[in-house]
């Protein structure tokens, strides 16, 4: 059979709903400068769908030093990977800054967090060991687990007694061989907004041996006194063996960079395929990325404002009756109870009628049977922002009880 006869039947659990769903619910364009403000259809939405947490992508410190970086270097700078010919003093001179800010001895850049946390997992182990790993786990771990030859266990998400039954299992099959054991989990999980139990499972390395990975791409920058990440929120700097984050959220940039001993950060370096064969990231956004870092550690006000608006807007969702889960970090869910008609009917109303931007999250993005919104509070919302955000959803909980989004059958997004 020819693979293109079999992809017309392969359209995918999201792809399925393409016909409608494409340049409204999925692949929409927000247009103009990045900020609490955006054009969507040629009409200027209340944005609350980018990881903008600091506000810090038009940031005019932030303006300046890319347009400066790009001025004296170009885009192309440095050309090759850092192993060949791609290497600065930039480069490491950010590794380093890093390496001191989320409290580990060394940091490596990668280009691209989903790959980069994909590549970490499969250069860490081999086929002798063993992979264990939170059930909510993002797709880039879900993927780099994937790739493992040896064998892997799930845990249920931020389950202690499951992730120590799943410890024992793997105990017993590394007994006798050369295995070891890796722990797989968030800092922040990004659908829920949970925080992931780095305590908790650090407390279990009193009963058993195995390192621990953390993914901390929401909690970078958002979490802990100092915004260094949710290991610094609970307070388990020294329990984390590997640390992950990415630019592309509280830095507002792209690429990301993976923290840990020297001597782990080393191997990395020399055996991660992805970027041993893989372009530098370039000059403009290395020197952007040290000015927005500077920015994180000087202007404390940032995560700050953050929380204010956090705070403001989830207190007020829970004030109107909506279920926003356990959530402890920024990341906000409202979690529906209807159908993906009352939910689709919803999000439309609050774009078209209230020209309110917030995103429907639904499998296999989060798991098979949950439905939910997700907004994205940021530094650069105001109070304003929030209380008209809250007034509208205010209106389409009404609008829900009476069973106003449940009418259509059939939903078809506007054209």
């Amino acid at each position: 059979m020819d693979i293109f006869e079999k992809i017309k039947e392969k359209r995918g659990p999201i792809g399925q709903h393409s016909k409608w769903a494409h340049g409204y619910f999925a692949f929409p364009k927000l247009e103009g400068e990045i900020g609490p403000y955006m054009k969507f259809r040629g009409k200027e939405h209340l944005v609350w769908s980018l990881n903008n947490y600091l506000g810090l992508a038009n940031h005019p410190e932030v303006r300046k030093a890319d347009a400066q970086g790009a001025a004296d270097f170009g885009l192309a700078l440095p050309m090759g990977a850092r192993m060949m010919s791609g290497n600065s003093s930039n480069h490491e001179a950010l590794e380093k800054e890093l390496s001191e800010f989320v409290g580990k001895e060394d940091t490596f850049l990668l280009n691209y967090g989903y790959q980069g946390m994909v590549s970490i997992i499969d250069t860490l182990v081999d086929r002798h060991d063993v992979i264990v790993y939170d059930a909510e786990s993002h797709a880039c771990i879900i993927d780099g687990v994937r790739l493992h030859q040896g064998k892997r266990y799930v845990y249920t998400h931020n389950d202690m007694e499951s992730l120590e039954k799943q410890l024992q299992r793997a105990e017993k099959l590394i007994e006798g061989t050369p295995g070891a054991i890796l722990v797989i989990t968030e800092g922040v999980f990004g659908m829920s907004g949970v925080q992931g139990d780095l305590k908790g499972v650090v407390e279990l390395k009193k009963k058993y041996n195995f390192r621990l990975l953390v993914d901390d791409a929401h909690g970078l920058g958002t979490m802990g006194k100092t915004g260094a990440g949710t290991h610094e929120e609970q307070d388990v700097i020294d329990g984390v063996d590997v640390y992950f984050g990415t630019f592309a959220k509280s830095l507002a940039g792209i690429g990301a960079f993976v923290s840990s001993t020297e001597q782990i950060v080393e191997f990395l370096r020399y055996n991660m395929r992805s970027q041993t064969f893989a372009k530098a990231l370039p000059m403009p956004m290395v020197i952007g990325l040290r000015k927005r870092l500077e920015l994180l550690k000087s202007q404390p006000e940032l995560k700050e404002n953050l929380w204010k608006v956090v705070n403001a807007l989830q207190g007020g969702l829970k004030e109107l009756g909506f279920n926003i889960g356990k959530t402890n970090s920024p990341v906000t869910p409202v979690f529906m109870d209807g159908s993906l008609t009352e939910a689709t009917n919803m999000i439309m109303d609050l774009r078209e009628n209230y020209s309110i931007f917030c995103s429907i999250v639904t499998y296999p993005v989060i798991p098979k049977g949950v439905l939910m919104l997700r907004l994205i509070p940021t530094a650069a919302h105001s109070m304003a922002d929030v209380e008209r955000t809250l007034k509208a959803f205010s209106e389409v909980k009404e609008k829900l009880a009476l069973g106003e989004y449940a009418s259509a059958e059939e939903f078809a997004a506007p054209r």
